[in-house]
């Protein structure tokens, strides 16, 4: 039997049939949340495709995972953001609401990532215990660190609104923006 090799581009895919159960196609086996959700946290591409039309499903199943978590004790999101969040769909700044919070949610993984580098320098000396006083908010490091990512966010949201209010000068020159320029009544008599 000839064995495919996978290249880092390729998308793992898992069909959802209508029963509801997931099967994903590499391992010819059918699949739970948690297994999907287990391939998102080790940085694993998949794809989750509606078995029968081919619809993409994949964002309907990142949802359910983060439904589940939510619903799973500490949640990441207040009844208040989520509230929010909501009142932005349908809004006219929906799309710049979603590109903002893909570029702060990339900016903490960064910062994230940055202090995961840093920790591997400490040596054995850095038990979890450690590392979790450290992050606690009661830390006044960790409130230097978040009060400037929120200060660097606040200027990232207001450097668009300035964007924007420029672009508005983009449609100055056409005809149907301009007023007919006012004649003097002294240079007609």
């Amino acid at each position: 039997m000839a064995t495919r090799t996978k290249t880092p581009s390729d998308e793992r895919l898992i069909k959802k049939y209508p029963n509801r159960r997931l099967y994903d196609t590499q391992t010819s086996a059918y699949v739970t949340l948690s297994d999907i959700k287990a391939l998102v946290m080790s940085g694993e591409v998949f794809k989750v495709l509606d078995a029968k039309t081919d619809d993409d499903l994949t964002r309907n199943i990142l949802l359910q995972i983060i439904l589940e978590e939510e619903a799973g004790g500490a949640p990441v999101f207040s009844s208040q953001m989520l509230s929010q969040i909501i009142r932005f769909y349908g809004n006219s700044m929906q799309g710049l609401m979603g590109s903002y919070l893909e570029k702060t949610m990339q900016s903490f993984v960064d910062i994230h990532n940055k202090l995961g580098d840093q920790s591997k320098g400490m040596g054995a000396g850095s038990s979890p215990e450690a590392w979790a006083q450290m992050l606690s908010m009661n830390n006044p490091l960790m409130q230097g660190l978040m009060g400037n990512y929120m200060d660097q966010s606040k200027d990232l949201f207001v450097k668009m609104q300035e964007q924007m209010q420029g672009s508005q000068n983009l449609f100055s020159s056409f005809p149907f923006g301009q007023q007919a320029p006012k004649t003097d009544k002294a240079s007609k008599e």
